[in-house]
């Protein structure tokens, strides 16, 4: 089950992560009403691929979308897209609204939004009906990502 391997991958990197079953939300602020946090406080696991066939993860968090031309600056390239749900899945073994980069099929590397920095933070937890929560920094620091301003207003 998906849900287990991202907590084994969890475990595997030394992050404290939460997994709490949740309601299907109709909107970002139903979601953080849900949850109780900040719309902010969710944070969006996006897999963009590269011209080349590989992909990295953008974490982008709530009220906020990538900033396509901050994160092709940043990565150095001039392409970058989203990929087709079953591309998507083929990456990180997680289907589109369930992506976490905890337990991809993958370890893709990570650029993340550096307005999460020092936010315990909720995102995908690889399966639908559930969150995942976790220290943005501990994430950070766990897999190496990548921290820049690679978003803007919704």
């Amino acid at each position: 089950m998906s849900l287990d391997r991202v907590r084994d991958a969890a475990v595997t990197r030394g992050l404290d992560i939460e997994i709490r079953e949740r309601p299907e939300a109709s909107s970002l602020h139903d979601a953080a009403a849900l949850l109780g946090i900040a719309a902010s406080g969710i944070v969006k696991t996006l897999v963009v691929k590269r011209r080349d066939d590989t992909y990295l993860f953008a974490l982008i968090p709530g009220g906020r979308s990538i900033s396509w031309p901050k994160l092709r600056a940043l990565v150095g390239v001039n392409k970058l897209r989203l990929p087709e749900p079953d591309l998507a899945f083929s990456a990180t073994g997680f289907e589109r609204g369930t992506i976490v980069p905890i337990g991809s099929s993958t370890d893709w590397p990570i650029y993340a939004d550096e307005s999460i920095v020092g936010q315990r933070i909720a995102m995908g937890a690889g399966a639908h009906g559930y969150s995942l929560f976790v220290d943005a920094d501990a994430l950070i620091a766990a897999y190496g990502a990548t921290v820049a301003d690679i978003s803007v207003p919704e």
